[in-house]
């Protein structure tokens, strides 16, 4: 249930219901109070690497068009094929450890938890956190966290990850929304704020999610990393809180 504009965790309410539930995408007009800076700012630019590799493609590219044009014998150009899968192969993983290492890196900068992140944000804004997630906001990263209020209102709650302070709030109403969360919710006894502290032991949670399983039951997703930054899934079950492995994403 993350929506477009979002606010991370868990709910601290206690929750009713079961059913089903999908992904939320929060528009139209809203309220919004004054953001505030997160004190927890990110290290580099994921956008300035991906330039970089973008570049070094195609000067990579480049070169290899000029060394086609001057070497006709076949057998070079099967090597130069080789030695360019060699090395994007050595690009991709370099990629996929330096992404391992930031999102260690913004784990281990969170000192507030899921849970506490959800818990904060309840009160600012009374109701169910249906989702909590930490994310980069221009360069800092805070939890976002949203929930459902009275009505069909909904608030977007933004929470700063080392010290728990609100830096924003957007409300916004969706009836459509509303509807899918209190029947996905319907029945259900474990909060977010619970299924998070419920996988905790198993790595640093960095988000909670009302969804559906593949049955077509409502569960929390909850993600983790490790601390080499290893990401891995978890259901945790709307009525008794048992944990289980999820799926990894597509």
């Amino acid at each position: 249930m993350k929506r477009n504009i979002v606010i991370a965790t868990v709910a601290v309410a206690t929750l009713v219901g079961g059913g089903t539930a999908t992904a939320f995408a929060l528009g139209g007009d809203g309220e919004t109070s004054a953001a505030g800076r997160s004190s927890v700012q990110l290290k580099g630019d994921d956008r300035h690497d991906e330039r970089d590799d973008v570049t070094d493609d195609r000067h990579d590219d480049e070169r290899d068009d000029r060394n086609d044009d001057v070497k006709d014998d076949r057998r070079d150009d099967a090597r130069d094929d080789r030695d360019d899968r060699h090395d994007s192969d050595d690009r991709d993983d370099r990629d996929d450890r330096d992404e391992d290492a930031r999102d260690a890196a913004a784990a281990r900068a969170a000192k507030v938890s899921a849970a506490d992140a959800v818990a904060a944000a309840l009160r600012s804004a009374s109701g169910t956190a249906v989702s909590a997630e930490l994310d980069d906001e221009d360069g800092g990263l805070v939890w976002d966290v949203d929930v459902l209020g009275k009505g069909d209102t909904w608030y977007s709650v933004e929470i700063d990850p080392g010290t728990g302070k609100v830096l924003g709030t957007h409300t916004e109403r969706d009836a459509e929304d509303t509807a899918e969360a209190r029947a996905a919710l319907k029945g259900a006894t474990v909060t977010a704020a619970e299924a998070a502290k419920a996988v905790a032991g198993k790595g640093r949670v960095t988000s909670v999610d009302l969804d559906d399983d593949r049955s077509g039951k409502g569960v929390w997703e909850v993600e983790t990393v490790s601390g080499k930054g290893a990401e891995s899934h978890w259901n945790v079950d709307l009525g008794s809180g048992r944990v289980a492995s999820g799926p990894a994403d597509d």
